[in-house]
């Protein structure tokens, strides 16, 4: 089987280590998603997978925080049948794939040029009211087009510490300013979290920075009007915890304990 070099590097290259997150769970005969689509493109992968620092601890970790997402979306779509997802900063993250929404639901995954290129040779192509936008999220133009009548749920996972404060905050104001109403879910830093980014294998390893930590999630309450936080859940209190390791488990005991430490990731709903 040929294999797709990698030539990423900085943000876009740490896609690279929640994708094999996603493959290192499926391996577990207690998996948390089971994940195989994510296994399969890592096998398709010429890449040093090492330099992303990956442990079993910290792949349920994220394995458990895209479970989140994918609940809060798929509870989403449950109450809105005909609904608009917007995926975006979408990397090599299955979750169309995982969720299989019904064709009733337009699904839009957004990203860069060249990272849509390799989602198109590397995972499955999604059945139903599908299409790739590729661009940055920040860019305003790909907003424009899409339709706006229909309740929309924005999902992005591992974007927002990429930003600036100023631009997740235009981010969020242009889609709830476009859509008539709907969620935003996705996961954030705090600042401790920021001030420690050294400490992450897969940033540090790719040269890649973050900007943004998010203390008090009801602060973004104020930057539009009738926008409301419905959940902000803490790393250290994740449902599934118990599917880590033993030494996983007793640090994120610790970590809830202390203050800063316990406040160091949130995954957060907001309704508008």
């Amino acid at each position: 089987m040929d294999q797709e070099k990698i030539t990423l590097s900085g943000t876009q290259e740490t896609m690279l280590a929640t994708l094999y997150a996603r493959a290192v769970d499926s391996r577990s005969p207690d998996t948390v998603l089971g994940d195989t689509a994510a296994q399969a493109a890592v096998e398709r992968i010429a890449y040093d997978f090492g330099k992303t620092g990956m442990t079993a601890t910290t792949a349920v970790g994220v394995a458990l925080r895209a479970k989140q997402l994918d609940d809060w979306t798929t509870a989403f779509l449950a109450e809105h049948q005909k609904a608009t997802v917007l995926h975006l900063a979408c990397g090599l993250d299955t979750r169309v794939q995982r969720l299989d929404p019904p064709s009733s639901v337009h699904w839009i995954d957004v990203d860069f040029p060249d990272v849509v290129e390799l989602r198109r040779r590397l995972l499955p192509e999604p059945s139903g009211d599908y299409e790739m936008v590729a661009s940055s999220v920040t860019d305003e133009a790909w907003l424009s087009e899409v339709p706006d009548d229909r309740p929309t749920v924005a999902v992005f996972e591992g974007l927002t510490m990429y930003l600036t404060k100023d631009e997740g905050k235009r981010l969020i104001q242009r889609i709830t300013g476009r859509f008539p109403s709907g969620q935003l879910l996705f996961d954030c830093y705090g600042s401790l979290g920021i001030k420690l980014q050294k400490c992450v294998p897969a940033v540090r390893n790719a040269g890649a920075t973050l900007h943004w930590g998010l203390d008090d999630p009801y602060e973004l309450e104020g930057w539009h009007d009738g926008l409301s936080c419905l959940d902000a859940v803490r790393s250290v209190d994740m449902p599934g915890l118990e599917k880590m390791p033993s030494t996983g488990r007793m640090s994120m005991k610790v970590m809830a304990h202390l203050p800063g430490f316990r406040d160091v990731g949130r995954i957060l709903r907001y309704r508008f």
